[in-house]
């Protein structure tokens, strides 16, 4: 089944967006300054995840977040507390996504990748079923290790560990440290990624993330617990750059809750028949179907400078098939 307005540009989908995918503008040749500003524009100056990011960090911040005084000390209450924060923060984004896309079958098949329904049965799967199975891992291991290191780090920058920042002490770095987090989520993804494909790395932790050919948003946290030790370990940066716990949060967050709207399966939210949200990413729902491309994300373009970059297009989906018979 596909869109009634545009015919897949691969067979076996129901929606494909446009295409080719472009890769960030900032690591191109020749610059392009207007293909930048779009760029910046369109994750930090609209209604996007990046924009919607900063306001959930900082409403956690300012209301739901314990001082510095407080976690200079561990103890349970302050631990639990934002435990029990990650918990609501994935149910009502995964949780609402799910329910949306899925239950209530909000906008249909409309922009959605691939047109097959989440699997209900299954030997791979834990529970049985693909949610039930998401949902344990994510809920479980996934906001565990999410947890942890927060509280690592909140403990570590109040006890002078982990260096601070603040807004008084460089302003333009403070901000700068915001923009550049999803470059560097994204260069760490990649090589991590890659980590995990490698025979028995994937055997013992990421093949549990690849029983979900077809994802949904509870799919993106649903990982074995060495890959969420490694997955969320970017964190770690911030013992050698300086970082305020708003960064701190707005990192994690993004790492967290982004894992849940990039895999909804969905292109965008669909609002009176106009896209108002980008939500799921066609290149990473490459991967999971195809496997070998798209390691990375497009923040950095390592698929593209290492070979294994998938566009969306029937040229690159013909180069894949050629790389795989020369292997085999």
């Amino acid at each position: 089944m596909t869109d009634t307005a545009e015919k897949p540009t691969l067979p076996g989908w129901n929606h494909t967006p446009d295409v080719p995918i472009q890769a960030s503008p900032f690591f191109s040749w020749p610059p392009d300054p207007r293909r930048m500003l779009d760029w910046l524009s369109v994750r930090w100056l609209q209604f996007a995840e990046n924009t919607i990011l900063i306001v959930v960090a900082l409403i956690t911040w300012m209301w739901f977040q314990p001082s510095l005084e407080t976690t200079a000390t561990l103890s349970f209450d302050w631990v639990f507390a934002i435990w029990l924060r990650n918990m609501i923060l994935i149910g009502l984004v995964a949780g609402g996504l799910h329910w949306f896309f899925y239950m209530r079958h909000g906008q249909g098949k409309r922009l959605k990748y691939d047109g097959r329904p989440l699997m209900t049965k299954g030997k791979q799967f834990n529970f049985g079923g693909q949610v039930r199975d998401n949902m344990f891992w994510t809920l479980t291991s996934g906001v565990g290790f999410w947890t942890a290191y927060e509280v690592l780090m909140f403990w570590a920058m109040s006890n002078g560990w982990a260096p601070l920042l603040y807004w008084s002490d460089n302003p333009v770095w403070f901000v700068l440290v915001f923009l550049l987090t999803p470059v560097w989520i994204s260069f760490h993804f990649y090589w991590v990624h890659r980590a995990l494909h490698w025979g028995p790395l994937y055997k013992l932790a990421h093949a549990l993330h690849h029983r979900n050919i077809n994802v949904g948003p509870w799919s993106g946290l649903s990982m074995h617990p060495v890959e969420h030790l490694i997955y969320f370990s970017s964190i770690l940066i911030h013992f050698i750059v300086p970082a305020h716990p708003l960064h701190i949060l707005f990192h994690m967050q993004s790492q967290s809750l982004t894992a849940a709207s990039s895999h909804t399966g969905f292109e965008n939210l669909l609002v009176k028949n106009k896209k108002h949200l980008a939500l799921g990413t066609f290149h990473h729902q490459m991967h999971h179907r195809y496997f070998e491309v798209n390691y990375g994300n497009l923040e950095m373009p390592w698929d593209k400078w290492f070979g294994s970059f998938h566009d969306g297009t029937a040229e690159a989906h013909e180069r894949l098939k050629e790389r795989r018979g020369r292997r085999s």
